[in-house]
């Protein structure tokens, strides 16, 4: 669906593609933003305990870290079309084959990291949330230890129990934040409308 409203801008002399391409950026800086803030979290929970100067160290050099590794990763899997494109207009069949084969995957592989990164998303978000709670660590204890009771599949049903809630009260947590962002873009919407 995201693919074809994508051609569908690009065929459409009416829409705006730099407005189009600007959406697309924006959603991709409010991702970057929470991920970058649950990273943030992890980080700090890790070295809560030690002296200001670590907590700021091991901070700072995590965020060198992901930005040169995930922003890295990002830049290739970006160009991994610009990478097939060029190899078919070369002579060689075998790198037309993997050129080929590049731009196939490519828009398959944006669309899993996407359902991936959006589920990571609500399971880390969910999980510090949580973390943050008194009662929750008894909450998971108790569903954990429910889970592991059933026959069979008790096992299986008890490791899968934690990421279920974090995933939960991430989802939970993600409707609640969203609600209250879209009232006050409307709210703020109207008011501003009347302003003007």
């Amino acid at each position: 669906a995201a693919h074809q409203a994508e051609l569908n801008a690009l065929a459409n002399p009416d829409i705006d593609l730099v407005a189009f391409e600007q959406e697309k950026i924006k959603g991709a800086i409010r991702t970057d933003f929470i991920l970058s803030a649950e990273i943030i979290v992890i980080a700090l929970g890790t070295v809560k305990d030690a002296a200001f100067a670590s907590q700021v160290s091991v901070v700072a050099g995590i965020a060198v870290i992901m930005t040169i590794g995930v922003y890295g990763l990002v830049a290739g899997i970006v160009k991994l079309d610009d990478a097939g494109y060029y190899l078919l207009q070369t002579q060689n069949r075998i790198n037309q084959a993997v050129g080929r084969g590049l731009l196939k995957l490519a828009p398959h592989l944006m669309k899993s990291l996407a359902v991936v990164g959006t589920a990571a998303m609500f399971l880390v978000g969910g999980g510090i949330l949580l973390h943050g709670l008194p009662l929750a660590h008894d909450l998971l204890h108790n569903a954990e230890h429910a889970a592991a009771s059933v026959p069979a599949i008790g096992g299986l049903l008890a490791a899968l129990t934690p990421s279920l809630i974090n995933a939960t009260a991430g989802v939970l947590a993600g409707a609640l934040v969203l609600a209250g962002v879209t009232l006050v873009g409307k709210l703020f919407g109207k008011t501003h409308g009347k302003a003007a």
